[in-house]
């Protein structure tokens, strides 16, 4: 059946009568239009009744011709999300080979990307998660003492990932963020094997069936992340390892996070986890905290430690972004049906 218009559905409107007078008004009375749309009306429909009508049946049209167009865009919209997702999964992988051979680097790796995150400024919106730490200046300040084995890991990731990508090279930005991603699954692993007397094959079925793996959707959307083209202020990361608890606290709160971010991002803040968490128990703000995780840790499931952490990188590792949704995505070659042989 062929596309039948609304507009041929609306009913003709009559002509008005070339016969019909106007009516004789007494002397002196003012005539108005409206008083001339009235007697019109009276033969017919009313003006805006036709108005409303014919306004209504071309939005109609509209509408319906433009169904095709957002098919479309909702079907460009899933091929772009299919594109980052099996961009991103490659990553992943590469990342956790390269994590996985050097396990000792898993500290630095974290600490990397906190302090990346950590010079964001809340007042001018500056600095933050954007990759400025690649830069000599920078990785080479006091407080990014040691984190230049990391950084070098995750630059030769970077040749890998950026010679199968489709969409352009990956920023340092992002390259940095699910640097700490690998790292962090590689440690809840390393734990869930320890819990399994050592060994992996019942550690990687405990941590698949126990862990949180289902907890990163936020944080993997959360990818398009832009590099700064320049080192970010210096004087806006403590050092770590030489910091007091009130130090790092103020730190915390002028990022916007609280003593529990503090706690359970312990193992960001330097080599010893254990050392670290002593330190911020001294801390009476800190302490519940530190005492929380700690026996979350000791459970088969680490639910509490697990989640809160992932809560807050999720959070810190955009801060002061704008994440570009369609980076990494790229044209998808039309198949020309005219060359099929059938």
């Amino acid at each position: 059946m062929g596309f039948v218009s609304f507009l041929s559905t609306l009913p003709l409107i009559p002509a008005a009568s070339s016969s019909a007078t106007a009516p004789i008004l007494p002397p002196g009375t003012i005539r108005c239009k409206f008083q001339e749309n009235v007697a019109i009306e009276e033969h017919g429909f009313r003006r805006r009744d036709v108005v409303q009508g014919l306004g209504l049946a071309m939005g109609m049209e509209l509408l319906t011709s433009s169904s095709s167009y957002v098919e479309a865009a909702n079907a460009a919209d899933l091929i772009q999300r299919g594109q980052r997702s099996d961009f991103q999964s490659k990553i992943k992988t590469t990342l956790y080979t390269s994590i996985k051979a050097n396990p000792d680097l898993v500290p630095s790796i974290l600490t990397l990307a906190l302090n990346d995150i950590m010079t964001f400024d809340k007042a001018t919106k500056t600095g933050g998660p954007n990759g400025s730490i690649r830069f000599s200046s920078e990785i080479n300040r006091p407080e990014n003492k040691g984190l230049s084995g990391a950084l070098g890991l995750l630059e030769e990731a970077k040749k890998e990932i950026d010679s199968y990508s489709k969409g352009g090279p990956i920023s340092y930005s992002d390259l940095i963020q699910l640097g700490a991603q690998s790292a962090m699954k590689s440690s809840f692993l390393a734990s869930a094997i320890r819990k399994c007397g050592g060994n992996e094959e019942k550690g990687t079925t405990l941590y698949g069936a126990f862990g949180s793996s289902g907890q990163w959707g936020l944080f993997d959307r959360n990818f398009g992340r832009l590099d700064t083209q320049e080192p970010d202020p210096e004087g806006r990361v403590p050092e770590w390892e030489k910091a007091s608890v009130q130090e790092m606290k103020d730190k915390f709160s002028a990022i916007g996070f609280t003593p529990r971010q503090l706690a359970v991002m312990s193992a960001f803040l330097g080599p010893d986890q254990i050392a670290t968490e002593a330190l911020l128990a001294t801390d009476k703000d800190v302490l519940p905290w530190v005492q929380k995780y700690q026996r979350s840790r000791e459970t088969v499931s680490e639910t509490d430690y697990q989640v809160d952490l992932i809560t807050a990188l999720t959070k810190m590792s955009c801060l002061g972004q704008q994440i570009n949704f369609e980076a990494y995505t790229y044209p998808v070659r039309k198949l020309d049906l005219t060359k099929l042989k059938l």
